[in-house]
């Protein structure tokens, strides 16, 4: 571990960070709950799968795209599932493997929940930079992003 100090710019800039971080979250969560009864996990899970091919993907792959651990997206899963937004089938190569399927009805409450979520992201966030400003984050995280999956335990 190097033994150089975080400068106090740097440490301040991280706080930041952190905190714009589980605000922003949190706030779009609340909003997204209030208006369609969807968390933001769920909105996300129903996004990732009505672009997937037949609008499924298995549990796993799904896990790996929505950023979330396998016990927790089995307990959405089952949530979402019992308001039939979701269904779950036996993958037909693997019995060990489940598809996650979006349904006609989780179809339509992502479709109903998406504008009001996407000014919530345009008011929260996006309209708050310029587009140079908006470019270098998309940057930056995408720098994060890829050095931290280049350094996955177990790759």
């Amino acid at each position: 571990m190097s033994e150089e100090q975080v400068t106090l710019r740097q440490r301040e800039a991280w706080r930041t960070y952190l905190s714009a971080n589980v605000q922003l979250t949190e706030r779009l969560d609340h909003e997204l709950q209030q208006r369609s009864n969807l968390s933001l996990t769920d909105y996300e899970i129903l996004s990732v799968l009505s672009v997937a091919s037949r609008r499924r993907l298995r549990m796993s792959d799904l896990a790996r795209q929505v950023l979330v651990s396998r016990s927790r997206l089995t307990y959405r899963i089952d949530r979402l599932a019992e308001v039939n937004f979701v269904a779950r089938e036996e993958c037909e190569d693997d019995r060990r493997g489940l598809w996650a399927i979006l349904t006609d009805p989780g179809m339509d409450a992502l479709v109903g929940a998406r504008a009001g979520h996407h000014d919530d992201i345009r008011n929260w966030f996006l309209d708050l930079m310029t587009d140079d400003e908006l470019d270098t984050v998309a940057a930056v995280m995408a720098r994060v992003v890829d050095k931290l999956d280049s350094n996955r335990p177990g790759t």
